[in-house]
């Protein structure tokens, strides 16, 4: 059987990073396979449109590298396939829904449902609508219901539920689930204004498009009775369902905006590599190795398989996305890093090289997980001094330091500025003096940099070069003497 799968998201805004996984799962599945991954928008509660949205999430799942592979073409790429263009089609399955008995019409008012709504709620009964009591064909009759229909009064389909029983499916992270039916709502099929609800116009997209395994978020995992009665009353094989886990907050709640970002458009922002925030999002609930957690995208596609995703809940752990990018800084090219950050360096008023910025970048990164804090982690390295941390400077600097910490700036300035020349230089003064290294580098350190933290200081100096690092070695000598 030749695997097909989709990603189905509403346009109601950005790309949640369970979308992402979502997606990414599904493509990983679809790719380890040499099957098809289809993007589906499903927009079909207009009330929740965003202007925009669709190509936004088609934007950001390419900036993530998931491509798909089936749909209408948009601009030499596979476009999504659209809810909202073949509305016909779901029209036809509802029709074939109530020729089968599997679905009905019902009449209620708005204010109606709301008095039988009120009903159970004050009898402590979970909401499910009541046709054996309410406005619908069954309790009407065939005689009122054509009458109201000729006369096209408001009415919705509903699917027809069997009011007693079990309806089982099979879930391949959960096993095999079973519901009791009297649990299952009646779900409103086709609205009033005969548009499709989501359950409709899925199960018949899923079946026209050969979708065979459906990998969806767990918040669906409620609506999957409904969709196997749906396949079932449609005579249609359902597709192998697998239901992913719930992304969580450190303090295991639902993953929400109230707790810090959701948005794959904030981490992107934010500095974040996609490669990096792809490889995170697919260990959140599977993981296909104890030993490590650095994969490509096509390590994660020969890897990736249902079986080894989690039941329980991930939490979405930023301190180790941050670690992981650092981990993706350190694997990238200096050069390419430089053409990346010189944009923002330019904006923020620092002129420099590509060259001199690629080996400040290698110079720092080990202390950074973004790219961008190479430029606010290293100011020192791009604008003159501005001054010294008192905290620091009160540490290390004493009145004895300044006669062998002036001779140390007469050695300095008569030597080459390269990493091994500056290392022996140091030790040997650090013997000559009798002060320790850790002093004399610190102290080197505070009069070059200002700061308590920084790279490796003998590499430090042989990119600032000589010229500068004297100059602010002689200042800073002038400014504590």
């Amino acid at each position: 059987m030749s695997v097909r799968v989709r990603f189905a998201p509403s346009p109601t805004g950005y790309l949640h990073v369970g979308g992402l996984r979502t997606a990414l799962y599904n493509y990983l599945f679809a790719k380890r396979h040499g099957g098809v991954c289809i993007l589906r928008i499903e927009d079909t509660d207009r009330t929740r449109l965003v202007e925009g949205a669709a190509d936004a999430l088609s934007h950001t799942l390419r900036w993530a590298g998931i491509e798909f592979d089936e749909g209408p073409e948009q601009g030499g790429a596979c476009g999504p396939y659209v809810q909202s263009e073949r509305f016909d089609l779901y029209r036809k399955y509802a029709s074939d829904l109530l020729e089968r008995d599997a679905a009905y019409y019902a009449f209620d008012t708005a204010e109606e449902l709301d008095a039988m709504r009120k009903r159970m709620q004050d009898a402590g009964i979970a909401w499910r609508y009541d046709r054996t009591t309410m406005r619908n064909q069954y309790t009407l009759g065939e005689a009122e219901t054509k009458r109201l229909l000729a006369e096209n009064a408001p009415r919705v389909i509903r699917m027809k539920v069997p009011l007693s029983g079990e309806i089982r499916f099979d879930d391949l992270v959960r096993g095999t689930i079973t519901v009791p039916a009297r649990d299952v709502d009646d779900q409103i099929l086709l609205k009033s204004d005969d548009f499709p609800t989501y359950h409709l116009a899925n199960i018949v997209d899923d079946h026209l498009m050969g979708i065979t395994h459906v990998i969806r978020g767990e918040e669906w995992l409620p609506s999957t009775p409904k969709h196997a009665l749906l396949y079932d009353a449609l005579g249609w094989e359902r597709p192998k369902f697998a239901h992913l886990p719930l992304l969580l907050n450190p303090d295991k709640t639902k993953l929400s905006k109230r707790q810090g970002d959701v948005a794959v458009e904030d981490y992107r922002d934010k500095g974040y590599f996609k490669e990096a925030l792809v490889n995170f999002v697919a260990l959140l609930g599977w993981n296909p190795s104890a030993t490590r957690e650095i994969f490509s995208m096509q390590e994660l596609i020969e890897s990736f398989t249902l079986e080894k995703v989690n039941k329980a809940g991930a939490v979405f752990d930023t301190q180790k996305l941050d670690w992981m990018n650092g981990e993706y800084l350190k694997l990238k090219s200096p050069s390419a890093l430089a053409a990346e950050l010189q944009p923002l360096a330019k904006q923020q008023g620092i002129e420099t090289s590509d060259e001199y910025l690629a080996r400040v970048i290698e110079l720092v990164r080990d202390r950074i997980n973004k790219l961008h804090e190479a430029l606010p982690f290293a100011e020192y390295m791009f604008k003159p001094l501005q001054g010294y941390e008192e905290e620091f400077k009160a540490k290390i600097w004493t009145p004895e330091l300044a006669a062998p910490l002036t001779t140390l700036a007469t050695k300095l300035q008569d030597c080459d500025f390269t990493e091994a020349t500056l290392t022996a230089l140091t030790k040997d003064f650090a013997k000559e003096s009798g002060l320790k290294t850790g002093v004399v580098m610190n102290t080197l350190r505070l009069m070059i940099t200002g700061r308590a933290v920084g790279a490796s200081m003998v590499h430090t100096m042989e990119i600032l070069g000589k010229e500068e690092s004297m100059k602010r070695v002689n200042a800073a000598l002038a400014a504590f003497v």
